[in-house]
């Protein structure tokens, strides 16, 4: 694709959101979660593991350790027992025992609704404090996962690879009310279409808008195959 405005690249990013909104009318947090806490919680168990094994073994450590009182007075031992399908659970385990001691001792025992307050929490970076702050409190927020560094790039939405430079490129494209549902309507398609190492071109949903159509497979019928359920 030849070098675009500003103003087209904004146009057709827009026109993006839009085809993404109707493939992906359900776009969502995957995480299962019903207060700040455990999203919180669950986001940090995300990491180097899919939302659907983290869901597996949320409602028993939930179970255990409501709040975050109960994770600060945990043994790490045990929360290890339930954490381990998710995978590095020592460090996890570790880090959560570490987030319940913060949380209690610096911000009463609630999560905090700030960006600045959630990045000092163990564990928790700006793709985290994004997912906490715009599912769990409404406040606008791009979430930098690996799904969304790649499309990003591939929409031509950023040249870059840093988080923080993407998300402020990211987010100079769209309103802030529509940054939270964005980032989720990317991760779908980055999770069911736009794959890292074959995407289904052939069968994706934006395909006359993306500037890197025929990086994965193009046919049709070959590229049906390899989409992810839910298929859109």
């Amino acid at each position: 694709m030849a070098e675009e405005s500003r103003l087209a690249t904004v146009r057709r990013a827009r026109r993006i959101d839009r085809a993404l909104a109707d493939a992906y009318p359900d776009a969502r947090c995957e995480l299962d979660f019903t207060s700040p806490f455990q999203l919180l919680v669950a986001t940090i168990l995300s990491a180097q593991t899919t939302d659907r094994r983290v869901n597996s073994v949320t409602p028993a450590l939930f179970a255990a350790y409501p709040d975050a009182a109960s994770l600060k007075a945990a043994n790490a031992e045990d929360i290890e027992r339930i954490i381990q399908p998710t995978g590095f659970f020592h460090a996890k385990a570790a880090t959560l025992v570490k987030l319940g001691a913060m949380l209690e001792e610096k911000f009463g025992g609630e999560v905090p609704g700030r960006l600045v307050d959630l990045v000092t929490l163990p564990g928790v970076g700006r793709k985290t404090a994004n997912v906490v702050l715009g599912d769990a409190f409404g406040v606008p927020g791009i979430t930098t996962d690996t799904h969304l560094l790649r499309l990003s790039k591939r929409f031509g939405w950023t040249l870059s690879d840093d988080p923080v430079v993407v998300e402020a490129d990211v987010a100079s494209l769209f309103e802030p009310a529509d940054w939270t549902v964005l980032s989720h309507r990317v991760i779908w398609h980055g999770r069911r279409c736009c794959h890292a190492r074959k995407p289904a071109c052939g069968a994706c949903p934006v395909a006359t808008l993306c500037p890197s159509f025929g990086e994965g497979e193009t046919s049709p019928e070959k590229a049906a195959l390899l989409l992810r359920e839910p298929r859109a």
